[in-house]
């Protein structure tokens, strides 16, 4: 009887638990954005807080659904 093999990649049940993490943090990150927003840069830092939460949302909600994260796509930044 053949072992089977450990799955490795984007369906693996590790990766969805990291890649969930990641969402997790990007939406912390968003809200500490916010809460440190200062009053002359208000609008700024909503977007920034808006974009950064955005992709952690997305990365949450893949992770949960199977897919593949809008942060993934993106490829390894530097």
């Amino acid at each position: 009887m053949e072992k089977p093999k450990p799955s490795r990649g984007p369906s693996s049940k590790t990766y969805r638990w990291v890649t969930a993490m990641v969402g997790l943090l990007f939406a912390g990150i968003a809200v500490v954005i916010i809460y440190t927003a200062d009053s002359s840069n208000r609008v700024g830092a909503y977007g920034a807080a808006l974009a950064i939460g955005g992709l952690g949302l997305d990365a949450m909600i893949s992770a949960a659904r199977d897919r593949t994260s809008l942060l993934s796509r993106i490829g390894p930044l530097p």
